[in-house]
Parts: structure tokens; C-alpha cells; sequence
């Protein structure tokens, strides 16, 4: 068993998939390309109903595509799942755990079912930090304790691939810092994450790299950095901006409602403003986020729904 020769641990060429309802003929999956290289977190965003789980159900062998190849760790999948599943660690959906056993009680007894030492279950509770929480009772658990725990679960067999599904849903600010940090540390760690989420200022805080889709299919992928890209616009305070707004527009420059000036050329704006008599108050530059760059690619592509 061989990871990829590019150094990407999931990969989908021309991935599809098709499902057939009263209505006809839905396509969920679009002839998806799908890279997500080894090590750190990658983030998988979309719009409600662009793929995302329908996705990461055919890669874990939950759902038949179409069309299209899937590999993982450089094997073809499903043919060869069962050669590299226990290299995969995933939180698609709510697990069940016993409520009135202790969250340590629960994962030794997961442990034991699938031959793991004991020392993994002390591993999972300190890396996912319920340290000192252990003991408790699941059913006191808070939302983001269970949402923990149930990482802590796919850690007992030490999976060098994490495949996460919305796994801050329903969790209050307390509870998605903690799923943020326990993600960002098993990052660190050297195990890759690819994290489903649409809570893009989480996404950007955790993720070294991301791939949007929309309607099924790619839309952009790479580094967030490159993503989201090099500032170019400034937001600008003057004490009288419609004379600003004239002058800037007269000096070739397009100006948005909120005052805020696309441009690699902000001496010249200063310069435009100052020569009309215009003094500045403020000029910021502005960066756009993760979440502007989403909205911009996706506008129109939300179908709705959980695909």
C-alpha cells in the first residue's frame, strides 16, 4: 500500500453522482476534481446542496458514484477501502454513544471492539482536551463535549486521514473555539483533516488550504492565502464624501457605496483627493476574507437541502 505519488491523500477525477426521483433525473456529485494534499487541514465548502457529504459518503464507501475514480492514500477506492479504511478516521453523522456511561467508559469499550490498547483511549482524551472530563457521564456532556468525544472516537486507531461533516453544527461560540482548537492541533500533529463546514471565518482561523464547490462541481481550490488573495482595496474617510466620490470617479477611480476604492494605486488616490482640497481621514486597506471570496463564487448555487 503506496500513498500518491503527488503527495495528495484524497484525489476524484470526473467524480459523479446521479440520483433518480419523481422529479427526474438530480445530479449531485458534477464531474468533480478533488485534490487535497497530506498533512494540515484542508477546508471543503459549499452551498446547502452542493455535494459536500454526498461526496465524503462515496469515499467512505457510504454511496456508489456514477462516474468517475476516487482514491485514497494513492488506492482506488472502493475497490481497495478495505485496505486503507483503517487509515481513516470520520464524524459524518451524529454517533451513538451510551448515555449513562462515562466518556472514557465509552471509548474503552469502542477501543476494545476494534482491537485498540488502552493507552489510545488516554491519547484520544488528551488530544481532543476532555482531560478531567473523562469521567463523566456522556449525558452531561455539553453539545461541543460530544461533538469531542466523537473525534476522540476516530482517533482510537490512530487514522492518518480525518474526514469532518459539519462538525460545529449547532454548537454555541464556547463550543466551535473548542472543535477549532482541537482541529488546528491535529493539523499540527500531522494528520490531514479535510473539514466540511460553511462557517467560513472558523474555516479561514484552521485551514492551510480549501476547495469550494457549487452545483456538484469545483469552483476554486488552493492554498487560503491564495484564495483569498493580495489586498487591493481601501475603505476611505473624508469629511465630504460625495465631492470625494466625484473626484475619485473623475480621476478614474470606481468607488463602492461604503467608500471603499479597488485600486493598487492608493498615492494616486490620495494624491486625486488632496489636489480637489479633500483631506483624509482615514484610508484602510481592506482584505477580503474567505467568506467574500465564497459568496462571490457560489452566488446562485445553493439548492438547498443536505448534498
Amino acid at each position: 500500500m503506496t500513498d500518491s505519488p503527488g503527495g495528495y491523500v484524497i484525489e476524484t477525477s470526473g467524480l459523479r453522482k446521479e440520483f433518480r426521483s419523481r422529479r427526474g433525473l438530480r445530479v449531485a456529485v458534477a464531474d468533480l476534481d478533488l485534490a487535497v494534499p497530506a498533512g494540515g487541514v484542508h477546508g471543503f465548502l459549499g452551498p446547502n446542496g452542493s455535494g459536500k457529504t454526498t461526496t465524503i459518503r462515496m469515499l467512505l464507501g457510504l454511496a456508489r458514484a456514477t462516474a468517475g475514480t476516487m482514491r485514497l492514500f494513492g488506492e482506488p477506492v472502493p475497490n481497495r477501502l478495505p485496505a486503507v479504511i483503517g487509515r481513516v478516521g470520520a464524524v459524518v453523522e451524529s454517533p451513538k454513544f451510551s448515555p449513562h456511561f462515562s466518556g472514557r467508559q465509552n471509548l474503552t469499550l469502542l477501543a476494545r471492539s476494534i482491537g485498540a490498547p488502552a493507552s489510545r483511549v488516554d491519547a484520544a482524551v488528551d488530544t481532543v482536551g476532555l482531560t478531567g472530563r473523562d469521567r463523566d457521564r456522556y449525558k452531561s456532556y455539553s453539545l461541543g463535549m460530544k461533538q469531542r468525544l466523537a473525534i476522540a472516537a476516530t482517533l482510537l486507531k490512530d487514522p492518518s486521514l480525518l474526514i469532518l461533516d459539519e462538525p460545529t453544527n449547532g454548537l454555541d461560540p464556547a463550543g466551535i473555539r473548542e472543535i477549532r482548537d482541537t482541529i488546528r492541533g491535529l493539523g499540527e500533529a500531522g494528520v490531514t483533516v479535510l473539514l466540511s463546514s460553511h462557517i467560513l471565518a472558523e474555516v479561514q482561523q484552521v485551514c492551510t488550504s480549501a476547495t469550494i464547490i457549487g452545483q456538484g462541481r469545483m469552483l476554486a481550490s488552493g492554498r487560503v492565502d491564495e484564495l483569498v488573495g493580495a489586498s487591493t482595496a481601501y475603505r476611505v474617510g473624508v469629511p465630504d464624501p460625495v465631492a470625494a466620490r466625484r473626484v475619485l470617479a473623475e480621476a478614474g477611480f470606481t468607488v463602492s457605496a461604503e467608500m471603499l476604492v479597488e485600486t493598487d494605486r492608493p498615492a494616486d488616490l490620495t494624491q486625486a483627493l488632496g489636489a480637489a482640497g479633500i483631506w483624509l481621514n482615514e484610508l484602510t486597506p481592506v482584505r477580503r476574507d474567505l467568506e467574500a471570496v465564497f459568496l462571490e463564487l457560489t452566488a446562485g448555487t445553493e439548492l438547498g437541502g443536505d448534498a
